[in-house]
C-alpha cells in the first residue's frame, strides 16, 4: 500500500476491466516516470473521449455525432440487422468485411446474477426498429456464452411472431468466448454458416 495520489491512481486503474492490482501498480508507476507531455496527452485524450463520444441515436454504437459511420453509410442495406452486445463487437464484425447490413447494440446481455434483465438492455428500441417492416432478417450475434445464449433465445422468442427470419452465428466461435477476441477468418466463417434459431 502506498499513500496519497499514487495509491489513488492505483485504485482507479484497478477499477478498469481486465486490470488487476499488479497491472494497476505497474501502470501507475509507468505514469509516474513518464514524460509529463505523454501524461498530459493521455489526460487530454481521456477528457476528449468523455466530451465527444456518445451513442448513435439509431443503433447505439459509439459515435462522435448523432449517428455512427455505419448508420450514415447509404451503401448499407436495411433488410438485415445484426444484434450485438457491445460496440466492440461491431468492430470485430466489421473487420471480417462479410457484413453489409445495419447493427443494433444492446448494451450488454441478460445476466440475472448481475441484476441485468431485458429492461436494462436496448430491447425496446430494437423492437421499435423491427416494427417498421423494413428488416427481413435479424442476425443474433451475441457472445457464445451463457448470457449471450440467454439473450439470443429471449430475442428469438420476441421476434418470431413478427415474421422476421431470425438467425444466429454458426459454429466456429468458441463457447465461453468473446467476439472481440475471435480472428477474422473464424468470425467470417461463423457469419457465412449462420443458422435459424
Amino acid at each position: 500500500m502506498y499513500e496519497g495520489a499514487i495509491q489513488d491512481l492505483i485504485d482507479e486503474l484497478g477499477r478498469l476491466p481486465g486490470v488487476g492490482p499488479k497491472s494497476a501498480q505497474r501502470i501507475a508507476f509507468h505514469v509516474l516516470s513518464a514524460d509529463p507531455a505523454d501524461v498530459n496527452r493521455l489526460a487530454t485524450t481521456l477528457r476528449k473521449v468523455k466530451e465527444l463520444v456518445r451513442f448513435c441515436t439509431i443503433c447505439f454504437n459509439v459515435a462522435e455525432s448523432e449517428q455512427c459511420r455505419v448508420c450514415r453509410d447509404p451503401r448499407r442495406g436495411n433488410e438485415v440487422l445484426c444484434v450485438v452486445e457491445e460496440p466492440k463487437d461491431v468492430v470485430a464484425i466489421e473487420r471480417t468485411g462479410e457484413f453489409r447490413g445495419r447493427y443494433h447494440v444492446l448494451g450488454g446481455a441478460i445476466n440475472p446474477l448481475e441484476g441485468i434483465g431485458p429492461d436494462n438492455l436496448r430491447i425496446r428500441e430494437l423492437m421499435a426498429r423491427l416494427s417498421s417492416g423494413e428488416v427481413k432478417e435479424l442476425i443474433l450475434a451475441t457472445d457464445p456464452n451463457t448470457e449471450g445464449e440467454a439473450t439470443a433465445t429471449y430475442l428469438a422468442l420476441m421476434v418470431k411472431p413478427m415474421g422476421i427470419a431470425v438467425t444466429r452465428l454458426a459454429s466456429g466461435l468458441p463457447v465461453g468466448g468473446d467476439l472481440e477476441y475471435a480472428d477474422e477468418i473464424t468470425l467470417g466463417r461463423a457469419f457465412e454458416g449462420r443458422r435459424a434459431v
